[in-house]
């Protein structure tokens, strides 16, 4: 100890050692011993330190960047092959990500044609799966129902409401129970916020806002007897529509309410998010489904989908919101093309009436009519077919527990959870769900500190609610230029709306401009030249008693007088002839010398 008190300065940058003629130069792993400094605390230091990352060299370039010595300009030829080695580099490095997408899409296959894969059950599919993969088959048996689920974005937890009051939110895969409320009252819809620590309840008159303890920490008195609900996760808002016939948003970041909109169709129990564009997709008792979005009053589509009331609707996400499903009262299933709308590009009939929709992370889509769910995937569904004949089924599910109220695909499983009167059910369906997860978009194994890391940036992130459109690749285009704004003092920029009455009415064309030219006119002067206040004062009842202004002040009305037109024309020529002649008299222009193709010229 009195040796390290002693050599309190042992720990020093390593003095640099000029290496001479006989010397040869000492390899950066070389062992402690061979170091000429005899310091025992410095050396344990040395062993286990190293550079940082923005002091080491930078990776060798690849063997085939090109030289570019052609180039005579050294910064260029220097610009080129550097850009050219990040090339490579990132190519290099794109091989090496694919060997760590090491799961793929595993769908059901038949050897001959007799056999078909709805044939299958699921205890054989969970006996063919793996250990893992067969923990996801489960039976919830419970009181409260029917229910409905929701899971959250990265797949990990698990989010349960019964029409009786019963809500639970748990981490299914270990068995974690974070809360259980017994709330005594009608419930209708749950859903989770930005992650599992808070969630949100439609109750029997208002919308709740729970932390993952149950703490109840918000009344949202502004939406009356919710329904549905969703929440936008890039732009942090809560979504709901409920028997008032309001489409309400609440921006959960603050607290606000963003806009509400009255669709003017009657309460609503149907409501889907398209996770591209972030617009809302409610289904009305009118057999129509609306699109709508924040920065509009009105829904940007209105489209008659059913004969009778929509039960369910729900976007692919597969296909970057291209494709909707619905199904309505009247026992029909369709499949629209969210691009057109001309029509449905599928459409089936369901034995058991419209039940439940909704379509899983690779495009299967599972439909919950009477007692059974069946699940279809692509591309036939997607595929147009003029036959009211319903697609290859890829698996069925009876169950006997009616009427079944939802069914939810876990994210990044090959799981379908179905809400019933007695309970829920999750079902194995192979291929369903994407193999692998972004650890940067949603992290089914991330910790509190990853949590909270990501919270923040998405918080950093957070898009505005003005920025919702049917179509998302609007930013970072030009914009049109602006039909209904006209130029004023150089400016292009402001509406005709906020125009002065007397520009509104020159560009309209009804603007008498007759005394204006010729007081420009008389006094000599350009239109620019300025004039001081005296001159403006002796010129400002020039002319005003005139026949002829006295005739045109007559005529100044909004109807269009062809004398008073033709009157205006004549004194702008007269005008034009004396700004020519004043030109030409000052060499400002040459003067014209007439041409035997004169006789061809349009008379103006």
């Amino acid at each position: 100890m009195d040796a390290l008190i002693a050599k309190a300065d042992a720990i020093r940058p390593v003095k640099r050692r000029r290496i001479g003629r006989d010397d040869h130069p000492r390899k950066s792993n070389a062992p402690a011993k061979a170091s000429s400094s005899h310091d025992q605390t410095l050396t344990s230091v040395s062993l286990h330190t190293s550079l940082p990352k923005s002091l080491r060299p930078s990776s060798p370039p690849p063997e085939d960047v090109p030289k570019y010595s052609h180039i005579h300009n050294k910064k260029l030829r220097t610009q080129l092959t550097r850009e050219s080695a990040q090339t490579a580099r990132a190519k290099a490095l794109l091989k090496d990500a694919e060997l760590l997408l090491t799961d793929e899409v595993g769908m059901m296959e038949v050897e001959g044609e007799m056999e078909k894969t709805w044939r299958i059950g699921q205890d054989e599919v969970a006996k063919a799966a793996g250990e893992e993969a067969a923990r996801g088959r489960k039976e919830w048996t419970l009181d409260g129902g029917p229910y409905r689920s929701r899971y959250t974005r990265n797949g990990r937890h698990l989010a349960i409401v019964g029409k009786k009051g019963h809500v639970a939110t748990f981490d299914w895969q270990t068995g974690t129970m974070h809360a259980e409320l017994q709330l005594r009252e009608t419930c209708r819809d749950i859903t989770f916020l930005h992650d599992h620590s808070h969630f949100a309840v439609a109750q029997q008159k208002y919308a709740f806002i729970y932390d993952r303890d149950g703490v109840e920490l918000h009344r949202l008195k502004a939406h009356i007897e919710p329904t549905r609900m969703e929440f936008l996760p890039f732009h942090w808002l809560l979504a709901t529509v409920g028997n008032s016939g309001y489409l309400k948003y609440q921006d959960t970041s603050t607290g606000q309410l963003v806009v509400e909109h009255r669709t003017k169709l009657g309460a609503c129990n149907t409501m889907a998010q398209n996770v591209h564009n972030a617009v809302i997709h409610l289904g009305h008792q009118n057999g129509t489904v609306t699109l709508w979005t924040p920065n509009l009053p009105h829904p940007a589509v209105r489209l008659l989908a059913h004969l009778g009331p929509v039960v369910s609707v729900s976007v692919d996400p597969s296909a970057g919101g291209r494709y909707m499903a619905t199904a309505g009262q009247d026992g029909t299933v369709k499949v629209w093309d969210c691009r057109n709308w001309k029509g449905a590009v599928r459409q089936w009939t369901a034995r058991g009436g419209g039940g439940d929709l909704e379509w899983s992370q690779k495009g299967a889509l599972a439909v919950a009519t009477g007692g059974s769910v069946n699940v279809y995937t692509k591309p036939s569904i997607q595929t147009p077919f003029a036959a009211t004949v319903a697609p290859p089924l890829y698996l069925t599910h009876p169950i006997p527990h009616r009427p079944l109220t939802s069914v939810r695909f876990c994210p990044y499983q090959d799981i379908l959870t179905i809400g019933h009167s007695a309970g829920l059910s999750s079902i194995l369906v192979p291929g369903s769900g994407e193999p692998n997860f972004d650890s940067m978009e949603a992290d089914p194994f991330e910790n509190r500190t990853a949590r909270r890391e990501r919270e923040v940036k998405s918080l950093l992130d957070k898009i505005q609610p003005d920025m919702i459109t049917l179509d998302p690749e609007f930013v970072g285009s030009l914009a049109p230029p602006p039909k209904l704004s006209t130029a004023v003092e150089g400016a292009h920029d402001i509406p005709f709306a906020r125009l002065p009455r007397h520009e509104r009415l020159r560009v309209s064309g009804k603007a008498d401009e007759t005394e204006e030219g010729d007081a420009r006119a008389a006094s000599g002067g350009e239109e620019g030249a300025p004039q001081t206040k005296e001159e403006k004062e002796k010129r400002k009842m020039r002319g005003k008693n005139k026949s002829l202004k006295r005739y045109l002040r007559k005529q100044r009305k909004n109807v269009v007088d062809p004398r008073a037109v033709a009157v205006r024309a004549k004194l702008e020529k007269q005008r034009e002839e004396r700004r020519k002649a004043k030109a030409i008299a000052s060499g400002a222009e040459a003067d014209r010398k007439p041409s035997a193709l004169d006789r061809f010229k349009r008379a103006s």
